[in-house]
């Protein structure tokens, strides 16, 4: 999925200024079918842990995903089920939307808590610092625009901020850390309003 999602942003321009635009329309949608398929994998995996796990995604993949409504997905978490949403452009149903910005926009959708940004970086650096290896516990959403540190996509992190979601990068590669972010436990950066550079 790097590899798709690398090509996408080396297309972009010809797919917006030239009518050679079927390469990058088509990894496009490649990325978008990724994000589904990912999604059903996690999916089975929590369900062979006894999770009761929905699927939903924007891009019409109806036998392996229902189709995206707030309402259902609403629904399906108020009866205690994990609901995923495929990423890129499969999760808005805008193949140009990051999965950052499709994850922010669900999110402020179904009226979610915080949204967990699960990557391959501990969290956000201090760049304030010589010392790069520097984690920051918490920091605001102006803090992280002014410094534009992050691995998330800054239009997400301006979405998060104007619906007031708190938002948690964490390496999700680290055993545990996923449980530790879903229990609200200190993982990774938290980034809020408030804010307050720590470390």
């Amino acid at each position: 999925m790097l590899t798709f999602n690398y090509l996408m942003h080396c297309c972009e321009s010809i797919f917006v200024t030239s009518p050679s635009c079927l390469i990058s329309l088509l990894a496009t949608v490649i990325s978008m079918m990724a994000t589904v398929m990912n999604s059903v994998l996690l999916q089975s995996a929590l369900e062979k842990l006894g999770i009761q796990t929905r699927v939903q995604s924007a891009f019409s993949m109806p036998e392996l995903a229902e189709p995206y409504s707030r309402q259902r997905a609403i629904r399906h978490l108020e009866k205690g089920r994990v609901v995923i949403f495929g990423g890129v452009g499969a999760g808005a149903g805008n193949p140009l939307f990051t999965t950052d910005t499709a994850a922010a926009l669900r999110a402020s959708e179904i009226n979610a808590d915080a949204l967990l940004k699960g990557t391959n970086v501990n969290g956000i650096d201090d760049w304030q610092t010589s010392n790069s290896n520097m984690i920051l516990d918490h920091i605001s959403f102006r803090d992280v625009v002014s410094g534009g540190a992050t691995s998330m996509d800054m239009m997400a992190i301006t979405y998060c901020e104007e619906n007031g979601i708190p938002v948690v990068v964490f390496n999700m590669l680290e055993p545990g850390n996923i449980s530790r972010a879903l229990c609200g436990e200190q993982v990774g950066t938290l980034i809020d309003q408030t804010g307050r550079i720590s470390q």
